[in-house]
């Protein structure tokens, strides 16, 4: 059986849409804050590409290409001491205020020639930890998305959700803003009988409307005030690379897709509400309670949900690996549009030339 083709190789949009990274300078976010203590080292996989992000004892975030100058050891099986990031072998150090990353020094004190590693600046922003993995000249032209409604004293409640998926992260963004996979969620019911009224690519950004019952799910839809809310349609964006949607200014969530390789993407979700309603009673949640029922509502209704969503996208990424010359079937004109803004993308990343970026693989 034939693997699919390489981008270079591929014949059909949907060809090429499964097999393109992503631009690489943008923020992309890699992490929760809160699963990286101070003091400890993880592994963050951006396209192929190992990066070693990790902690200082002081809180501070600092991120290096994932090998050590010496033996190529991952340095993310080493330790932090401090500030900086020590390699598990002979003990290079790395990062710290005192010294520049990837210059390693023996434990006489000795410095030797600068052996270049590549360092990637790193921000905080939403309970999430934000890469960027791309030109560093670029970083500060470019801009995590702004939220406002998790900004400030007022902000509302958010406690993000983080998987690894076994599918490629235009999959992704197609199943979360393609509504015609209604069926699936069949149980649930997070949107119903919907009706694409709006389909628009403007720039790097494709924006779409449905007509679509949101939230009347048995259970979730007992927190809703339909009453006093149009939970009747829902505005969505694909703004290359995130995904964000909005029913009535009142329900939302960001989609933060985190490409690793052409079969696996660690996905990052925010879903926020204006306010909740006590269950047959028209009294809304306290504010100081909102975080204990977003966290118990994660749990026993969101990630179930989105778990019917991995299912049914890992079995679709080994559909495609066994039938990627399969004639496309395509019905919703969005699934189209999302994959020509990736792959115009990539195309465009990829005509910088090898000299603007190491993320061509």
């Amino acid at each position: 059986m034939r693997p699919p083709p390489c981008f270079e190789e591929a014949g059909t949009l949907r060809q090429q849409a499964r097999a393109a990274g992503m631009d690489p300078n943008y923020w992309y976010a890699v992490e929760e804050v809160r699963r990286v203590r101070p003091g400890s080292v993880v592994e963050i996989v951006f396209w192929k590409h190992s990066i070693a992000l990790f902690r200082g004892t002081d809180g501070s975030f600092q991120a290096i290409e994932n090998r050590c100058a010496h033996r190529q050891l991952k340095l993310s099986i080493g330790h932090v001491e401090g500030c900086r990031l020590v390699c598990a072998y002979h003990g290079w150090e790395y990062g710290g205020r005192e010294r520049p990353a990837g210059v390693p020094y023996d434990g006489n004190g000795r410095s030797f020639p600068r052996l270049a590693l590549k360092t990637y600046p790193v921000k905080v922003r939403y309970g999430l930890v934000w890469l960027f993995p791309g030109d560093p000249e670029q970083a500060e032209q470019r801009h995590i998305p702004e939220i406002p409604e998790l900004e400030g004293p007022g902000r509302w409640t958010c406690v993000p959700l983080r998987f690894t998926w076994s599918a490629h992260h235009s999959m992704v963004i197609d199943n979360v803003s393609d509504f015609t996979h209604a069926h699936l969620h069949r149980r649930y019911r997070p949107f119903d009988g919907a009706t694409l009224t709006t389909c628009e690519t403007v720039g790097d950004n494709v924006h779409l409307a449905y007509d679509t019952r949101v939230g009347r799910g048995r259970i979730s839809g007992l927190f809703v005030d339909h009453k006093r809310l149009d939970t009747n349609s829902m505005k969505l964006c694909y703004e290359y690379p995130y995904q964000w949607s909005n029913t009535d200014d009142a329900i939302k969530h960001w989609l933060f897709v985190l490409p690793m390789d052409e079969r696996t993407t660690r996905v990052f979700f925010l879903f926020y509400f204006k306010s909740l309603k006590i269950p047959f009673l028209p009294v809304r949640i306290p504010r100081f309670a909102m975080t204990a029922v977003m966290k118990i509502s994660n749990r026993v209704l969101i990630a179930p949900l989105l778990a019917q969503d991995q299912f049914a996208l890992e079995a679709e990424q080994e559909g495609y690996e066994k039938h990627w010359d399969a004639r496309p079937v395509e019905f919703n004109p969005v699934v189209k549009a999302f994959q020509e803004v990736t792959v115009r993308k990539w195309r465009e990343y990829l005509a910088l030339g090898p000299e603007e970026g190491d993320a061509r693989v």
